[in-house]
């Protein structure tokens, strides 16, 4: 990475935390710095075109591509700035691809950071998304990191998307939005991990309409509410042909924290098999005691619980 812009070490921990990157990047990318595009780089295949009308970009990846990958990260390092983007993926028909995205905002002031972030994503026939969003705050204000992304998913005849949300570190407030829509022979793939702490807040929401004779969904939640953060997890998922559709809510509580589930699954069709679980609880004693005979306190067998439940 050249760009005077990228110069700061603050501006590349941020996109090591958000991206992996650290160094040259691989395949096309877009990078946007407190509410503008910075850096760009197109490929033979995939390429990026500013929206005129409002901020954000679209990005066309040509059909029968193979195995690329698209970087779009986003990165706030302005006290009080809102930021909203609109970006739009549209995928060939049997191209298969891989979309990094997230947001990393440091805040060492007063004034509340905000990123909102709408992604809609346009799958031809036989198209492949795997797409990984991690998002993260830091600095010493007490301003707010809030980040409230918004994710469409249109899917065409026999494509699939792949899914993985992160959010582990730093976000104030958050509500996630993720709706999906599939024709036949669709499928959908959802996991999400949250870890909220001190008063934070994170509401998760999932819509997915299983349209198409065959489609199929698999949502799964992984979160930790620890200290006296809340989070909130719903999920509507509606049958309407020959379809299965699967969703789960795994959350572990601590200290004061409050988690609430609400499920909705509703089948119009005979054909339709749809699941919906939800377990919320503490950390197991038996899990502690074992970790602990193998001469880890409770803290420390504490958090490897966590971490290998959010891996």
């Amino acid at each position: 990475i050249t760009s005077r812009d990228l110069e700061d070490e603050v501006d590349k921990s941020l996109l090591k935390e958000i991206s992996d990157i650290d160094g040259e990047i691989k395949g096309a990318y877009n990078i946007r710095k407190n509410g503008k595009g910075i850096e760009r780089k197109v490929t033979e295949n995939v390429n990026i075109v500013t929206k005129q009308d409002k901020p954000g970009i679209d990005i066309f990846v040509k059909e029968n591509t193979k195995f690329e990958f698209v970087h779009i990260p986003v990165i706030i390092t302005e006290s009080g700035l809102n930021d909203v983007v609109y970006n739009d993926f549209y995928i060939g028909k049997n191209a298969n691809v891989v979309i990094i995205a997230g947001c990393g905002i440091h805040n060492d002031h007063h004034k509340d950071s905000q990123h909102d972030g709408i992604h809609r994503f346009f799958l031809e026939e036989g198209a492949k998304v795997k797409y990984i969003e991690k998002h993260y705050g830091e600095g010493s204000g007490d301003g707010k990191r809030i980040l409230n992304p918004v994710t469409e998913v249109y899917l065409k005849e026999g494509s699939n998307m792949e899914m993985e949300t992160v959010q582990i570190k730093g976000v104030d407030s958050t509500i996630r939005t993720t709706k999906g829509v599939l024709e036949n022979n669709t499928s959908l793939v959802i996991l999400e991990k949250i870890m909220t702490h001190g008063n934070q807040t994170a509401k998760t929401s999932f819509n997915v309409e299983l349209n198409g004779e065959n489609s199929s969904t698999k949502v799964t939640s992984r979160s930790v509410a620890t200290e006296n953060s809340v989070q909130q997890f719903e999920s509507h998922v509606e049958g309407n042909s020959k379809c299965f559709g699967h969703v789960e809510c795994d959350a572990i509580i601590k200290d004061s924290a409050k988690v609430i589930a609400i499920p909705s699954i509703i089948a119009n069709n005979v054909e339709a098999n749809l699941v919906h679980e939800a377990t919320i609880g503490k950390i197991a004693g038996e899990q502690l005691m074992k970790l602990m005979t193998l001469g880890l306190d409770e803290k420390q067998a504490e958090q490897e619980i966590i971490n290998g439940f959010l891996k």
